[in-house]
Parts: C-alpha cells; sequence; structure tokens
C-alpha cells in the first residue's frame, strides 16, 4: 500500500514594487534617484516590501514542518501546475486572489493581507499569523468558505478563458474595437469603442465598479455571491455605421452576451493579466457567460 501523499500548500506572490524598481534601475542607490527626482521617497517603497517579505516569512513558519509546500509568483502562474488536492495562500492585494483564481479548479484560497492600512481585504481577509490555526480547519473542510462565481469566454474555436473580477475584449493596444453586440435579450448593435467589460459579483468592486459609478449605474451591479455577470461597454461611439444605444446590463444565469468581432484583431484577457489572453480574428464569436468554475475562497 503507498502512503498518502502530505497535504500541499502553494503560496502565490509577486514581484513587490522595489523588486521591480531594482530590475529596471539595478542599484538602491539609481531607484531612489529616481523616485527622488519624482517627489517619492525610497524609504516607502522600502517599507512596503518588508512588510510582504514578513508576512511570507511568518506565512512559511506557519506551514506545517511534515506538508509539502510550493510557492510561485504571479507572473508564472500560467505555467505552475495546481493539484486538486492543493490549499492556495495568496499573499498579497486582494488582485492576486483573483489572478490565482483562473488557474484553479476549487481548490481553497486563503488571502494573506499584508497592508491591510492600504489593501481593501475584499478578498484577502486574513493576517499571516491567522495561517497557522487556520490551516487545518481548511484541509479538514471546516473552514468557513464562500463560492465566487467567474465569467468564462468561450471562442467560437472552443478556446476558454475565465475571470474572476472581469473580462475584458477589444483591441489589444486599446484603439478603437469594431464589433457587432449582441445582448442576452437577442438585441444586436454594432459598435466603435473602447472595447466591453463584462464583470462578476466579485469584480464589481473594481474595475467595473469605477465604470459603473461614472454612469451612476453603482446600484445595478451584481453582489458578491451573486451567478449574475454585468456588462458595459466603454466609450461607445456613435456613428452612421456604429451605435451607442446598447452600452450596459446584466447577463443573467444561463444567458450570455456575444461579441462578433468585425476587426483583424481582437483580444481577451481575464483580470488585467493581459500576457494570458484568447485572439479574436474577424468574424470570429466569442460568448461571454457564468461558467461553472467557481471560486472557494477561505473567509472568516
Amino acid at each position: 500500500m503507498s502512503a498518502t501523499l502530505a497535504p500541499r500548500v502553494v503560496v502565490v506572490s509577486r514581484r513587490s514594487e522595489l523588486d521591480e524598481l531594482l530590475g529596471r534601475h539595478g542599484t538602491r542607490a539609481a531607484a531612489a534617484y529616481f523616485l527622488k527626482e519624482r517627489g517619492r521617497e525610497i524609504a516607502e517603497v522600502e517599507a512596503r516590501h518588508a512588510a510582504q517579505e514578513a508576512a511570507l516569512a511568518a506565512v512559511s513558519a506557519a506551514l506545517p514542518a511534515d506538508w509539502r509546500r510550493g510557492q510561485v509568483h504571479r507572473d508564472d502562474l500560467s505555467r505552475f501546475l495546481f493539484a486538486p488536492e492543493d490549499i492556495v495562500v495568496t499573499v498579497g492585494q486582494d488582485g492576486l486572489v483573483a489572478n490565482a483564481a483562473k488557474y484553479l479548479a476549487g481548490q481553497p484560497v486563503l488571502g494573506v493581507n499584508p497592508e491591510p492600512e492600504r489593501n481593501p481585504g475584499v478578498l484577502a481577509r486574513f493576517a499571516a499569523r491567522d495561517v497557522a490555526g487556520l490551516l487545518p480547519a481548511v484541509l479538514a473542510g471546516r473552514a468557513a468558505t464562500q463560492s465566487r462565481a467567474m465569467a468564462v469566454a468561450t471562442l467560437d474555436d472552443g478556446q476558454q478563458l475565465a475571470g474572476l473580477n472581469e473580462i475584458y475584449v477589444g483591441h489589444q493596444t486599446h484603439q478603437s474595437s469594431r464589433y457587432l453586440l449582441t445582448t442576452p435579450q437577442g438585441e444586436q448593435e454594432r459598435h466603435s469603442s473602447s472595447g466591453v467589460l463584462v464583470g462578476t459579483g466579485t469584480g464589481a468592486t473594481g474595475w467595473c465598479a469605477s465604470v459603473a459609478l461614472m454612469r451612476d449605474l453603482a446600484n445595478t451591479l451584481p453582489g458578491p455571491d451573486a451567478s449574475e455577470l454585468c456588462w458595459f461597454v466603454r466609450e461607445a461611439w456613435p456613428s452612421p455605421a456604429t451605435g451607442a444605444r446598447l452600452t450596459a446590463g446584466r447577463v443573467g444565469s444561463g444567458q450570455r452576451l456575444t461579441l462578433t468581432s468585425e476587426s483583424e484583431r481582437l483580444v481577451a484577457f481575464a483580470d488585467g493579466v493581459e500576457s494570458d489572453h484568447l485572439v479574436l480574428a474577424w468574424g470570429q464569436r466569442i460568448t461571454i457567460a457564468t461558467g461553472t468554475r467557481h471560486l472557494t475562497l477561505v473567509v472568516p
């Protein structure tokens, strides 16, 4: 009889602002000069880096010695192989939970917020000191969790892309995007716009919230645990060939929003990760709906 594998915790993080500055400028002195010329001090960046490093060290120390562990940076998520039994711990902003969610299939996610004074903690709700006590409960299935709906974009050739917050469809360089939009109710309109955002209830606190606030539509956004989606056309241009009437709405459970590309190259990406995208050639169709995949989020 083979021995049962020990549980595995995968810690997800991203490069700090200090890491990015050092990668660009080479030395601390050069980075400090760059910031000072722009009215900032490197001490602020170093403090944020230290907070993240302290949280990562505390999470690492909290992992049981006999458990397996993995670590992956945000930029490498698309190449990392998660196992069905993994427990995922993100250390960083709320967006890091969304970045990881699109590559998961039901694994529980525990979000650690290293800077509660800066980050809202909508998805990353725990301090690093909470991890040691939570892991046994997560493993045993006793931890409180929420199921968060994800949006799924499907090309007419079968390719798919999932997002926890939102999916953007538009031109890769954010130039005018031309497409035929078909609403869940069957209405159609040709658009020339800055693209289309389709958001979940989770994403209703992010990019979609900023669009809705500008249009006084904040009260129409779906709630965090809703299975519906919201959609917004960004800066639709009215012309003899394109309209600006169908620019916002909801996608109910079992419904879908459809875009047929009338540009040579449009892209669809999720949760701000532009490097991982689908490409629409002229005439290709993409549909966006609530998917069968959900994020399992550990909550207090």
